[in-house]
């Protein structure tokens, strides 16, 4: 009996440790800054687990988060390489070296009433 209850402490140890992980939503506009291979904007796509990406060259490809890694990096299918995201999914660093901010559209100012 003792061991049952030390066994439910630990499978719940487990489950809620990876529960209260929640990931970053990467979906946005991001603007390639290093190694670009083309100048449009690229897109990323998330539902879920599930990630589509829109390169700067045009190249569409499909991603996941990378089970044999941090919870902060996606294996991207076409481009047969990972990419690790900053916490705040501000930035994509790939490992070919090519980096993507996110682009979070013009800055506008306020003028101040008179």
């Amino acid at each position: 009996m003792k061991w049952v209850s030390i066994l439910f402490g630990i499978g719940t140890a487990f489950v809620a440790t990876a529960s209260s992980a929640q990931p970053i939503n990467l979906t946005g506009v991001y603007q390639c800054i290093q190694m670009c291979r083309g100048n449009l904007p690229a897109h990323i796509t998330q539902n879920g687990a599930e990630i589509n990406l829109l390169t700067e060259a045009g190249q569409p490809s499909k991603a996941w988060p990378d089970a044999l890694w941090p919870a902060n990096r996606i294996w991207i299918e076409s481009l047969d390489q990972s990419a690790v995201y900053s916490p705040d999914g501000m930035l994509v660093q790939f490992d070919s070296g090519t980096i993507w901010r996110r682009d979070l559209g013009p800055v506008v100012r306020l003028r101040p009433r008179r």
